[in-house]
């Protein structure tokens, strides 16, 4: 069965010049695969430094960024807080089942509200509660104001630039575009 094989071939010795080009191809090789493996270390940590430099410069500009508006509501909120001219105004309110308040800090000198509502129910998809200036010529539309969950919701407005002498405050439930005037069911509606 071995002779059928051909394993029983008789062993010949190779011709010198063939096993020195046969070690040469082998040592060539060898050679080029730690060539390789170096390249593609070099091209991955170049590519992860490339990525490494933009996230951080990305990030360093988020960072300003919220950095910058973290110092600007704090200028704001100091301002209201402590100014001489500021005025408190706490409105209890009731919407959809629940109890909260919209505090208004008017602050007369700036011409500036920080409005902070507490405690109010979410908005139905289409809807957003509306915040409106009453002045001397009627309503004015603050802001819109779309609550999504129960978090409590600050904002800075400034007052009208029409020259109308605000009076008082009202709020009311919109679309979630706004109005012009009030159409839905009042919040609160409270002179100042």
């Amino acid at each position: 069965m071995t002779e059928w094989l051909g394993i029983l071939a008789p062993a010949r010795t190779p011709r010198p010049e063939l096993k020195g080009r046969v070690l040469e191809r082998a040592l060539v090789a060898r050679r080029r695969w730690p060539l390789a493996a170096a390249a593609v270390l070099v091209l991955g940590a170049a590519g992860g430094a490339w990525w490494a430099y933009r996230t951080i410069g990305a990030l360093t500009t988020e960072r300003d960024g919220l950095a910058y508006r973290v110092a600007a509501l704090e200028d704001t909120v100091s301002t209201f807080l402590h100014g001489a001219a500021t005025q408190l105004i706490q409105i209890p309110v009731s919407t959809g089942g629940r109890v909260g308040a919209v505090t208004i800090f008017a602050d007369g000198a700036r011409h500036r509200w920080l409005v902070r509502c507490d405690g109010l129910a979410p908005n139905a998809r289409d809807q957003a509660y509306q915040l409106w200036f009453i002045t001397e010529t009627g309503m004015l539309a603050a802001a819109v104001m779309p609550m999504d969950d129960d978090r409590p919701m600050v904002m800075a407005l400034d007052m009208p630039r029409t020259g109308e002498r605000v009076m008082g405050a009202a709020m009311s439930i919109e679309p979630r575009a706004g109005s012009a005037t009030p159409k839905g069911p009042m919040v609160f509606h409270r002179m100042l």
